[in-house]
């Protein structure tokens, strides 16, 4: 055995001997520096010569195992002087907890090491897990993998250990890879290389060792060498041009550790050793023939792949003899010391060679800083681990991996959002997907869900549905927790998605292993197809986004797919057209300023009984970047306020409503802000509001009176209501509804358009806040337009913008546990206000009146705020010109003292401390608009920040103003600009 060894390494040697690696090709290890370093140097002179061969261990370390386990680690770590650990389950808190005493009880400091390809997040409970190597082979920016491998290498230290077995340079060129197939970033030899390189240069750059795995390559087999010893029978030129390819480029360019793997190879020994075991392999090729001089590891001694039929203690001599330097999962140490004791009285191995390896090792330690140990705080590892920059990090590469397969048309981003009909199918799923609900972000969205098993009767039940919808989304779940290169589905539910893919307007997002696309019939057919490589909440929520354009794609499949698509696919396409639902930091602001500042005041108007809750929405740079709901509906309420609770927007509606339909007839010359009313409403001629100019009345600075108690002029003088004016039921006469016991009549509006055109003027044309004017901008809209008032601003608006919870009288719409009630009217309704609107004057209007009246939740209101803020576009589509949203949102008549623009409002032409109605930071450029209820929407163009604050601070009664004495929505803005980084 040891002759044919030697004969197959002289062979090896002389066939291939003009591709011999030169050391001058290749960057050493930087540890290696620290071979014979005076640290080193003490550590040897006091390890016996057993103790140096223990170095050469590593055991399995698991936090959740509890005492019994514990004590046998550290027996381990106290009778045989083992060089490391190797941690599996757990969690960073109680892994570095044991790390730390582990250290503290050994003589020479310990070694950690975990298995992290994809983060701690493998391994450990309550940390990150960043994508598969299967997503990050489509990455196209290998800057990000590099920088993934910065943060991993962070995370890694701060949990107490120094070496993480990544990344996999195996190349996954067979499809029925039971074992890597995911877990490899690719076909490409060149692929794997360079996000090979770009992960290890990342982790090392802050001394954590990489590891290369599994030389000489696991990516075209179809066993697990977890179970069994696979075989790979490619020729020596195969392997060297493909399997070893990323090996040499990892090892070319610094790798610091290489782990083998357990395989049987005859082309490089054909004696049928596991590739482990060696000699030619580990020896011949990897360390002569490539000139690797790094650390060389096993994979797992309990493995099948090596222990079937190798006696523990035995087997890990074996390993040594090949020349492996670390062996990870042994299973028996004191017997595999004696065996490697017996093999060098022996003369199999030398103690030098011992010696050697032992000096390796030990330079690694100090290579990671163990020379100067130092027990790690434990406080707030979790916190830490779990870092604002490291969720944005993943955010980054998740959707930097999304791959778009096909978008025939440009269907994608989808566009006409009024012309929609959209159902979403979640198949594999058994509730709403996160998918689901951030689809319902972008627009309406009807959500079924069908699981893996599906019979015919669901299935004909669903198509039924199916067919009252013009545009289908599905999305295919995996029903494991990491993407299988297989698929488990019901030949009825095979069938369906079949069906589906043919059908015109069908849009595919696959939350699986690409592999998968081959087994799905008809699958290319599809008008969109998104491969989303796995079934993460993040994926799910980043695709949802690419649909609407929230988001782009630049992914690049990075494995053929039978013959459907090729290594390499993938269309680009360019996101940003709508919201983007990200964190602070994509938009360059600190999560912790900003979330702890608002939760903070928050907390303090609630706590204060200022409100009994409340949404606050923050986007920047066109980026959600905080959405967040607050308390309860009511103080002696159980509902808690949810995201997508509609809220009164009371004064807000004035810049929501008429407004935007104003500025578009601008826009069409149907309307001239030099006109008066008596132009477009021919009843105030000959009244002394004849001839003001719009201009005027919409900056606030039209001597109008500020408002009209139009529901006190509707009692008589005991305090009964007048004959005209209300009824306890409806009527023909009597049909709008103020209460249930309070029915107005129908010629009010009237009355209170005379009460409009007969009030008096003030003196002076100064800034005056008036509500007058938007009592009459509806039905201005309408002589205009020809159209009802409604259906109009829906339309051109709420409709195209997918804002679909904006609306007049919500209670026709929705059900009134999503409807956040306002105040217990004690003087004029009676009741509790709940789903109708707050304003006297609208609801005496029938809930429909620019003044107030409107409904939204702050999701789809920050969408026409964002229009806005755009100067009049929003998701592909110009709403309003750039030029007439300038004028209106500029200060009209500073010389005159007023600060207004045209309905907006502005911040004061100079701050007044708490007094002023916007935050210090707010831009002179800024507007916005409050509302009676404790409402506030501000947009500020210099910082591209939009703020929405909804509140019902009415709650009990009007009469409660505490969120104006605390100064709440202020503070929460400025809030805002003290969270934006420099």
């Amino acid at each position: 055995m040891k002759l044919s060894k030697t004969l197959f390494i002289i062979s090896i040697s002389l066939l291939f001997g003009s591709l011999q690696a030169q050391d001058s090709d290749i960057k050493k290890p930087d540890f290696l520096q620290y071979e014979n370093s005076k640290w080193v140097d003490s550590i040897m002179a006091e390890l016996s010569p057993d103790e140096r061969i223990a170095q050469l261990f590593m055991i399995p370390a698991f936090s959740n195992k509890g005492e019994e386990h514990t004590q046998e680690v550290l027996k381990q770590i106290k009778e045989y002087k083992i060089g490391g650990l190797i941690f599996m389950q757990g969690d960073p808190k109680s892994q570095l907890e044991l790390m730390n005493d582990y250290q503290l009880a050994s003589e020479v400091p310990l070694i950690g090491a975990i298995d992290a390809e994809w983060g701690l997040g493998m391994r450990l409970e309550n940390s990150i897990s960043f994508p598969y190597q299967m997503a990050l082979g489509a990455i196209q920016d290998d800057e990000l993998i590099y920088d993934m491998g910065v943060e991993i290498a962070r995370q890694i230290k701060r949990s107490g250990l120094h070496i993480n077995f990544g990344p996999v340079v195996d190349v996954n060129n067979n499809p029925q890879n039971p074992v890597i197939n995911y877990r490899s970033f690719g076909e490409d030899k060149e692929n794997v290389s360079r996000k090979g390189i770009a992960y290890m240069k990342g982790m090392q750059s802050q001394n954590l060792l990489a590891t290369a795995k599994h030389f000489p390559g696991h990516g075209d087999t179809d066993t697990d060498s977890h179970y069994a010893l696979p075989q790979i029978n490619h020729p020596f030129e195969r392997l060297d041009d493909l399997e070893m390819y990323p090996f040499k480029e990892l090892i070319n360019a610094g790798i610091g550790g290489v782990m083998v793997a357990h395989l049987d190879i005859p082309a490089l020994d054909s004696t049928g050793a596991p590739s482990t075991l060696s000699k030619p392999i580990i020896t011949g090729i990897l360390k002569e023939r490539l000139g690797f001089k790094g650390l060389i590891v096993t994979d797992a001694m309990n493995m099948k792949g090596v222990a079937e039929g190798n006696e523990p203690g035995v087997v890990d001599k074996d390993a040594v003899l090949a020349g492996n330097d670390l062996l990870e999962f042994s299973e028996d140490i004191p017997k595999a010391i004696t065996e490697i004791r017996n093999a060098i009285n022996s003369g199999l191995i030398s103690q030098a060679e011992i010696d050697e390896r032992c000096r390796k090792i030990l330079a690694v330690k100090q290579w990671v800083g163990l020379n100067k140990y130092k027990s790690i705080p434990v406080e707030n590892i979790e916190e830490q681990v779990n870092s604002p920059e490291a969720k944005w990090l993943n955010r980054r590469l998740v959707e930097a991996s999304l791959t778009l397969l096909k978008n025939e048309n440009s269907l994608l981003p989808l566009q006409k959002l009024d012309t929609l009909k959209i159902a979403s199918v979640s198949i594999g799923a058994t509730k709403e997907t996160e998918f689901q609900k951030t689809l319902n972000l972008y627009n309406k969205v009807d959500n079924f869900q069908l699981s893996r098993e599906a019979d015919d009767s669901e299935i004909n039940e669903l198509k039924e549905i199916l067919e009252a919808y013009n545009m289908v989304v599905v999305g295919l779940h995996d029903f494991s927790i990491r993407p299988r290169n297989k698929i488990e589905l019901a030949n009825g539910v095979q069938s369906f998605i079949s069906e589906l893919a043919v059908q015109k307007n069908t849009v595919f997002s696959l939350f699986k292993n690409p592999y998968v696309i081959n087994s799905l019939e008809n699958i290319e057919e599809a008008d969109v197809l998104i491969e989303a490589y796995q079934d993460s909440e993040l994926a799910q929520e980043l695709a949802a986004q690419l649909i609407f354009g929230g988001v782009g794609a630049s992914g690049k499949l990075p494995v053929t797919v039978g013959e459907k698509f090729k290594a390499g696919n993938g269309l680009d396409l360019k996101g940003g057209i709508r919201f983007k639902y990200t964190v602070p930091e994509d938009a360059g602001m600190n999560s912790k300023k900003l979330g702890n500042a608002v939760d903070s005041l928050m907390h303090q108007a609630m706590n204060a009984k200022a409100t009994p809750g409340g949404v606050v929405l923050v986007a920047k740079d066109q980026k959600v970047v905080l959405h967040k709901a607050y308390g309860f509906h009511k103080y002696s309420d159980t509902i808690k306020v949810e995201k997508t609770d509609l809220y009164d927007l009371a004064s807000v509606s004035k810049i929501s409503t008429a407004l935007p339909a104003i500025m578009k007839l601008s826009d069409e010359g149907k309307f001239d802000l030099e006109a008066g009313i008596d132009d477009y409403l021919p009843y105030f001629r000959n009244s002394n509001k004849e001839g003001i100019a719009f201009r005027q009345i919409l900056a606030h600075q039209a001597r109008f009176k500020p408002w009209i108690p139009y529901w006190k002029n509707t009692l008589r003088d005991n305090g009964s209501f007048r004959w005209n004016t209300f009824k306890k039921d409806s009527s023909a006469r009597y049909p709008v509804r103020v209460s249930d016991e309070l029915w107005l009549h129908r010629n009010y509006k009237k009355k209170i358009f005379k009460a409009i055109k007969k009030s008096p003027l003030e003196a002076e044309a100064k800034y005056k806040y008036s509500g007058l004017l938007f009592y009459l901008l509806p039905d201005i809209v309408e002589r205009l337009t020809n159209e009802d008032f409604i259906k109009y601003i829906n339309e051109n608006f709420y409709d195209r913008l997918g804002a679909t919870t904006v609306t007049y009288n919500p209670s026709e719409k929705f059900e009134l546990n999503r409807i956040v009630p306002t105040e217990n009217d004690f003087n004029f309704r009676h009741e509790q206000i709940h789903g109708n609107v707050h304003d006297e004057g609208a609801i005496m209007m029938g809930g429909v009146s620019a003044n107030a009246g409107l409904f939204a939740n702050a999701n789809d209101l920050a969408k026409l705020m964002q229009m806005y803020l755009n100067m009049g576009d929003y998701g592909g589509m110009r709403f309003i010109d750039e030029s007439t949203l300038k004028d209106f949102t500029k200060t009209q008549f500073p010389e005159n003292n007023n600060h207004r623009a045209l309905a907006f409002d502005k911040p004061y032409l100079e701050y007044r401390g708490e007094k002023s109605n916007t935050a210090k930071d707010a831009s002179a450029e800024s507007f916005g608009h409050t509302g009676f209820t404790g409402t506030m929407v501000w947009m500020d163009p210099k910082e591209d920040l939009l703020y929405i604050f909804l509140s019902n601070r009415v709650v009990p009664t009007r009469e409660n103003t505490r969120l104006y004495k605390l100064n709440t929505r202020t503070q929460i803005q400025q809030a805002l600009y003290d969270s934006i980084e420099e």
